[in-house]
């Protein structure tokens, strides 16, 4: 086990982040590719001012008509990413490895800080399948795909609090965790987590055509 964990954190890590990488630039470039041929006009009247007014506008809670509609799904998602980003960045084991592979030294949080943000991201996928299962608008347009999703965002957490609280033997449930980190890594250009490569570009094309096309804001 303890050969696998090494191979798990060393080549297998490696192997996650490049096809993260070459997977992003790949679905980035067929992306502009296919919305060049179908609507290259869309392109041109791209504008840096409007893009960035839309982004900074529908980066604040309950600023948008949308963000308004679903207070539920607003504060979850807000705390969620929040969540997930702090973890996945400032969590001590992780500013190891961010030290150890890349060289990049940052701060870290507490590990009762860390326990408690794991939770709430947890809480959060826990509304995000709720929403699925009880609110007829979102079952209805749920697939296979969603399920996967969401269960690939809650493998890490989830191997995670188990193996800081040592539930289980904590070599394997270490390795699991990272097994699923790096699951989630290679996976995201691939399904339905590509939304963190396109969100901003999307947000930008929106705000490109409302603001600078119908003089309109689009929040």
């Amino acid at each position: 086990m303890t050969a696998f964990y090494v191979f798990v954190t060393g080549p297998l890590a490696w192997i996650a982040w490049g096809v993260f990488v070459l997977g992003a630039i790949y679905r980035l470039v067929s992306m502009y590719s296919l919305a060049k041929a179908k609507d290259g006009s869309s392109i041109a009247y791209m504008s840096w001012f409007y893009g960035l007014r839309s982004i900074l506008a529908w980066m604040v809670p309950f600023k948008s008509m949308g963000w308004k509609s679903d207070p539920l799904m607003t504060v979850t998602t807000f705390a969620f990413h929040i969540c997930f980003l702090l973890v996945a960045v400032f969590l001590g084991a992780h500013v190891v490895l961010w030290d150890t592979a890349f060289g990049i030294s940052l701060p870290s949080l507490p590990s009762q800080a860390g326990d408690i943000i794991s939770f709430v991201a947890l809480a959060g996928c826990a509304v995000f399948a709720y929403r699925r299962f009880a609110l007829p608008h979102v079952k209805g347009v749920t697939r296979c795909q969603d399920w996967f999703a969401l269960i690939l965002v809650a493998l890490p957490f989830i191997t995670g609090v188990l193996a800081y609280h040592q539930i289980g033997p904590v070599l394997l449930m270490t390795t699991l965790h990272a097994l699923s980190g790096e699951l989630l890594i290679a996976l995201i250009p691939f399904t339905r987590l590509s939304h963190a490569l396109f969100v901003l570009f999307t947000r930008a094309y929106m705000g490109s055509e409302f603001g600078g096309v119908r003089h309109a804001n689009d929040w």
